[in-house]
């Protein structure tokens, strides 16, 4: 079965599944504002999200990685949340967001209900930050989804999240066939040589690790805070030997893929 993914911007996404309608973590202010990550972190909103919440209508779900940063979760971002038949995310992070908000361990499951047709979503592993700095930060959770008729495999996505030990766990759980990464390798003047999400080098780790048939990278623009753009990150990819496993989306676009 095709899923028609529109990147929105950051780690904004419309996934359309069959009858399905899934948003990952909502950002949609206008670009400009500065925004206060805490601990001394701060960061420039640079873009406008190549869609409006106005224009995203029905959701059944919103799989949210965190709450606790405005890059993934924002002010218009928030008040959308309420447009959503569930909120999937941490459990730390479902306190804070209340409602219908469901908070999901690693490895733990739920299934998403429309028309007949389900989704079953397990929460993943993922760490935000290197070097302890996690611990500060707080919790983060990727995503597999998973439905009948996938041919190559499970879909997944990483949240904000560097390499660590808990990634190649999970290919020891599921059979992987889209890998979407959060990169960017964010990091701020005061953290030093401490980054909070892939580098394009743990991106090809993660590639290797898990082997999906597509690796899609988002989370890499409209921010002062990531460090490593596009151009950055297809250089490291054709010298790992994985381009041909890459796909861009075009932002704004809806672009089918088969999964």
């Amino acid at each position: 079965m095709n899923c028609r993914i529109t990147h929105i911007g950051t780690a904004t996404m419309l996934i359309e599944i069959g009858p399905m309608r899934l948003l990952t973590d909502p950002v949609f202010d206008p670009p400009g504002g500065t925004y206060h990550f805490g601990y001394g972190t701060s960061s420039k909103k640079l873009t406008p999200p190549a869609s409006h919440p106005e224009n995203i209508g029905k959701l059944d779900a919103v799989l949210l990685s965190h709450d606790q940063h405005e890059d993934n979760l924002d002010r218009r971002g928030r008040a959308l949340l309420p447009n959503a038949s569930q909120v999937l995310t941490t459990t730390v992070g479902a306190k804070r967001v209340g409602q219908h908000a469901i908070g999901l361990n690693s490895w733990q499951s739920t299934t998403i209900k429309s028309d007949g047709f389900e989704i079953k979503v397990t929460a993943v592993p993922a760490r935000h930050g290197s070097m302890g700095s996690h611990l500060i930060v707080g919790e983060t959770t990727g995503f597999v989804l998973e439905w009948p008729e996938q041919k190559y495999g499970a879909l997944y996505i990483s949240g904000d999240s560097v390499w660590f030990k808990g990634i190649p766990e999970i290919a020891q759980h599921f059979r992987i066939g889209t890998a979407i990464l959060h990169i960017g390798r964010a990091s701020f003047p005061i953290t030093g040589p401490v980054w909070f999400t892939f580098s394009a080098k743990e991106a090809v780790q993660v590639v290797k690790a898990l082997n999906p048939q597509t690796a899609i990278p988002i989370h890499y623009e409209g921010w002062k805070h990531f460090r490593e753009p596009r151009a950055q990150a297809e250089k490291e990819f054709l010298a790992a030997g994985i381009k041909d496993k890459v796909q861009w989306l075009p932002l704004g676009q809806p672009f089918d893929l088969e999964i």
